[in-house]
This record gives C-alpha cells, structure tokens and sequence, in this order.
C-alpha cells in the first residue's frame, strides 16, 4: 500500500507568486526523492490564492524523509508556508 498525502496551501492576499514560486522549486527535487511516486501540484483558476498538491510515497517513512528534506525546509518551510493564510492536509494509504 502507498502513502497518500493531499495537501491545500491557501496563499495570504498578494503572497500568490512567493507560494508558486516556491512550489515551482519544490517539485524537482520532490520528484527525485526515493520512495516517491508521484508529486504534482496544482493552482485552483477560480481561486489563484489556492494551491493543491498531490503526492504518492512508497510509505509513511518516505513522507517523513520528504519533510525532512533540504528542498522542503528551503522553500516549504522557510519561504511558502510563512505566507500562507491557511495550510491543510490530508493522508491516506491506498487500497489494493
């Protein structure tokens, strides 16, 4: 079974393009990560203070790695989520 993580990161008003250019940064290296397989995230058009991401890891323990990371303290960390108005996630394991 796989490690579902869905995540809502709500940019605070003008903050927009800190958060996108932080993910932009935050996905390449997310994507090389061993136990991950799939990383994808996406900005809602009818809301551009909205973004989602999408990620698939071979289990709990490579999230934690993810979360460890140098990419995701540098730009998770340290520049998109200092500006977010909200951030929520959710986890999951797969079925089958």
């Amino acid at each position: 079974m796989a490690y579902v993580v869905s995540a809502t990161w709500t940019a605070q008003p003008g903050q927009e393009a800190i958060v996108l250019d932080a993910i932009e940064k935050l996905t390449p290296p997310s994507r090389q990560e061993p136990g991950n397989r799939f990383y994808q995230a996406y900005q809602d058009p009818a809301e551009p203070s909205v973004f989602r991401l999408f990620e698939i890891y071979d289990d709990e323990e490579a999230y934690a790695a993810h979360g460890a990371s140098e990419h995701f303290k540098e730009y998770a960390l340290g520049q998109a989520i200092p500006v977010l108005a909200n951030r929520e996630r959710a986890f999951y394991t797969t079925i089958g």
